[in-house]
């Protein structure tokens, strides 16, 4: 057996795991060291695999080995058997979701750490576990970190005896060993072979990145001899970078293979196999940890990846696109030094290098939480914030993760119902295994489990172009599905009604259904008899446990037949051009993605009818807004489901409620213009208030704002329910009521709106803030005035406008006197020619006014 850089710390491992009361030990080995596949087996040969089980007998215990992927999990017991000449399945086996290949006999058991954390619930003692090992707990999956704390607890409190590894090329082992009461830390040397790092010296653009790794492929091949490795984000950028490489294939003979979590095993096969044909691999991040391809020797790293995240608005995960870490990028550039000396062509600067973060966020920071919850609620925690945590998450996250449980009927006073304790018995998450319980208790197992399988795997229908004619047989995406789902299962056709299916997903899925059918007659027997049911009974059967797992996710069209609605929670969403459900008022918009614009859009939706909606989740209540069309307030008998408006019906005003309150409310959120709705008359009233408050002091009158009537607004409205009331109610004596008796006086006698002229007319005075009020008359009614009016006990003269005939403004002038004495004249040698039938005496101030002409000869 190849000697490994791994093989020189076994001693220290084995010697760390014993010599300490911990029980534990943190063993950071560089990529390509051997850690998966030698410290296993070296556990395994020093008898630590051996348990008393309290009595002086020994007997042989399991090695569990944790991976975070299932063709990881499957290449690590294949690698570990053959290097120890063993049949899989025998003394090496593995454990992954729908999938199980180990014996009576086997002793080390790679799996998942799902698969993992369900063997905890029904074994807490781990009662034939005698060491759990954590290989690549840098990725801080969530279920490596909730594992890690839980078989942490069982060897505190249960059992002492029990062993922990934690292994890591690149993680920093102080925290793990901190946790770990202080463990040992083992350090391996380097990697195998060295490996040469390239980069760019070009920022790429990102709108092409296919071409870009495409190119970088092009460079690695002409460099050397080996087989690339190539990593990119996703399946979609692996097939266009595929068909971008296909041509040089063909033309050097290349075997060209994809590399991700869903393809079958016996194509994730071919990519592990030894080839004498030369070998290119267009990976996702799968290919980062665990897995050794023979003969890599060149990597091209495409720098990006997808990450899970929680979207809060939408309240689920969703796949981001993201620049990965500087630990992600070494383990990468690690592949090309695992059996040869490598070169890594690193698609960005060496400059952005360093700017990227040291190593990847923990997932529990990021996701959702539900199924972890779940999980510690199944295990016995009733306080999820107090868990031991390695590290605690975000308070909100949790508390969304109990409110989702909570809303799934699976939680009551923080602890798990009998139909919450069902759940955490199956490997789905949260709202897939409610689905399943509440479709087995509709008598629709089968088909439910056909639906939540289908939403855990990938959806089985190729998007194309070539599915845009496809035929609906339901109002339901998911049910579309199923419907073709069974087809195929009896037929084995891949063209079904709903578009075309691909077939490796398709045989995954109907795998996994008879796997959660079976699972579910274990953890919930059904007990009632069986009821014949109608197609149309048994797919709105179907329809309803899709609602009941997904009511948070209820939708309202916003139009009858429009594509967008409201969902619970305010969300506005936008169906698919090619969902099913075209007419349903209400649906469940089952798979949502966030696409940055103001709606998310509905890829999978389901109809459900009004009538199926919980009664205990339903409220009716009278609301009172203020309607922008109609200009007036309005109450409404309001029903809704959560915070989603179900039904609305017209119903009359509350009489405890003052609808001017939501009035003035209204029109101030709105940022109506108020100013437009003051008339003129409480203008002028607020002018002459505050002309007096400028010249008058002593009389203390109140300072208003710019815009008083948006202050006093409140006031305003009292009792008003439309803006037609409200222009009715003069502001003028929402003002008035802001004054004292002696003020109003003062103001209706110091501060007149208009005054007497010599022609026996009252003449309006137009005020206007920081200026003389104007009074704007004929020269022929003021004959015989000799001074200017004065306001405000004659402190401040009034601006006079003297008016032609025709009323245009002939001259302005604060002095009276003088226009008589050396303008008058001037003025009348203008306009007596013009308007001869007007008076013009020769002496104004001894001459009769007129208020309008009188008849000349």
């Amino acid at each position: 057996m190849k000697h490994l850089p791994i093989d020189d710390v076994l001693p220290e491992v084995i010697s760390g795991l014993t010599s300490t009361d911990t029980g534990a030990l943190v063993l950071i080995a560089a990529p390509g060291a051997g850690k998966t596949t030698r410290v296993p087996p070296a556990v395994l040969d020093a008898g630590l695999a051996e348990l008393t089980n309290g009595t002086s007998q020994r007997t042989q215990g399991q090695i569990v080995v944790l991976q975070p992927r299932r063709v990881a999990a499957r290449a690590a017991a294949t690698r570990i058997s053959d290097e120890r000449g063993t049949k899989l399945g025998e003394e090496i086996g593995y454990q992954v979701r729908h999938e199980s290949k180990v014996s009576a006999r086997t002793r080390i058991v790679v799996c998942t750490e799902g698969v993992f954390l369900r063997r905890l619930q029904k074994d807490p003692m781990l009662e034939n576990t005698a060491v759990v090992i954590f290989d690549e707990f840098h990725e801080r999956n969530l279920d490596s970190d909730l594992a890690l704390a839980l078989v942490r607890q069982v060897r505190n409190e249960l059992r002492p005896d029990l062993k922990i590894i934690v292994m890591s090329a690149t993680l920093d082992a102080e925290p793990v060993s901190h946790y770990l009461s202080n463990c040992p830390v083992v350090q391996s040397p380097g990697r195998t072979y060295p490996v040469n790092i390239e980069y760019l010296s070009f920022q790429p653009s990102a709108v092409n990145l296919e071409q870009t790794v495409s190119d970088g492929v092009k460079k690695m091949l002409a460099a050397s001899d080996g087989h690339i490795l190539a990593f990119l984000p996703g399946v979609g950028e692996i097939r266009k970078t595929q068909e971008l490489l296909e041509p040089i294939a063909e033309r050097e003979n290349l075997l060209l293979l994809p590399l991700y979590g869903d393809l079958p095993l016996e194509e994730q096969q071919r990519v592990l196999n030894q080839s004498a044909q030369r070998k290119v691999v267009l990976a996702t991040n799968i290919a980062e940890t665990s897995l050794t391809i023979d003969g890599i020797t060149a990597v091209v790293d495409s720098g990006m990846a997808r990450v899970n995240r929680l979207d809060t608005r939408l309240g689920l995960n969703r796949l981001v696109l993201e620049r990965i870490s500087q630990a992600s990028a070494d383990q990468r550039a690690g592949r090309a030094g695992r059996t040869a000396s490598g070169d890594c062509l690193r698609l960005w600067t060496e400059r952005e290098h360093k700017s990227m973060s040291a190593f990847n966020s923990p997932e529990i920071e990021r996701v959702d939480l539900s199924e972890c919850a779940l999980q510690l609620l199944a295990w016995g925690e009733k306080d999820l914030q107090s868990f031991t945590w390695f590290e605690a998450p975000p308070p909100a996250s949790l508390s969304r993760a109990l409110e989702l449980l909570d809303r799934l009927d699976a939680l009551e006073k923080d602890s798990l119902t009998e139909l919450g304790r069902k759940m955490a018995q199956l490997p789905l998450q949260p709202r897939l295994a409610r689905l399943l319980v509440e479709g087995a208790n509709l008598g629709q197992l089968k088909d439910t489990a056909l639906c939540a399988a289908m939403l855990s795997e990938r959806d089985p229908l190729k998007r194309s172009s070539e599915n845009n004619g496809a035929k609906h047989k339901s109002e339901s995406d998911v049910l579309d599905r199923v419907w073709a789902l069974k087809e195929f299962a009896e037929q084995g056709h891949k063209h079904s009604f709903a578009g075309e299916l691909m077939v490796n997903p398709a045989k995954q899925i109907l795998r996994a259904a008879e796997q959660l059918i079976r699972l579910v007659d274990q953890v919930s027997p059904s007990k009632a008899p069986a009821v014949q049911k109608s197609a149309q009974q048994a797919e709105q059967s179907v329809m309803r446990a899709i609602m009941v797992a997904f009511s948070d996710r209820i939708c309202k069209r916003r139009e009858p037949g429009g594509k967008t609605a409201i969902m619970v929670g305010g969300r506005g969403v936008k169906l698919s051009n090619d969902s099913a459900v075209t007419d349903a008022e209400f649906f469940v918009a089952v798979e949502l993605i966030e696409t940055g614009q103001s709606d998310a859009t509905v890829r999978q939706a389901s109809a459900i009818d009004k009538g199926w909606l919980p009664k205990s989740h339903l409220t009716t209540s009278i609301d009172v807004s203020y309607d922008t069309i109609r200009e007036k307030v309005v109450a409404s008998k309001c029903t809704r489901f959560c915070d989603l408006v179900i039904e609305e019906k017209v119903a009359a005003l509350p009489q405890d409620i003052d609808p001017g309150e939501i009035l003035a409310k209204a029109l101030s959120a709105a940022n109506v213009d108020v100013a437009a709705l003051v008339d003129d008359h409480a203008k002028q009233y607020l002018a002459r208030l505050n002309c007096l408050r400028e010249n008058m002091p002593e009389l203390e009158l109140p300072q208003f704002s710019n815009e008083p009537w948006r202050d006093l607004l409140p006031l305003w409205c009292m009792g008003s329910a439309s803006l037609a009331e409200l222009k009715s109610h003069s502001f003028a004596s929402i003002l008035q009521s802001q004054l004292s008796h002696e003020q109003l006086t003062a103001i209706e006698q110091e501060a007149p709106a208009q005054i007497p002229v010599p022609s026996g007319n009252q003449i309006k005075l137009h005020y206007e803030d920081g200026k003389a009020p104007v009074l704007a008359v004929r020269i022929q009614e003021l004959f015989g005035m000799t001074e200017t009016p004065k306001v405000a006990r004659s402190r401040q003269p009034v601006l006079m406008h003297l008016l032609a005939p025709n009323y245009r403004v002939q001259q302005i002038t604060p002095d009276l006197a003088s226009f008589w004495k050396n303008t008058y004249s001037e003025v009348k040698k203008d306009l007596k020619a013009r308007y001869p039938k007007h008076s013009w005496p020769d002496n104004p101030l001894t001459a009769q006014a007129e208020s309008r002409p009188k008849r000349r000869n």
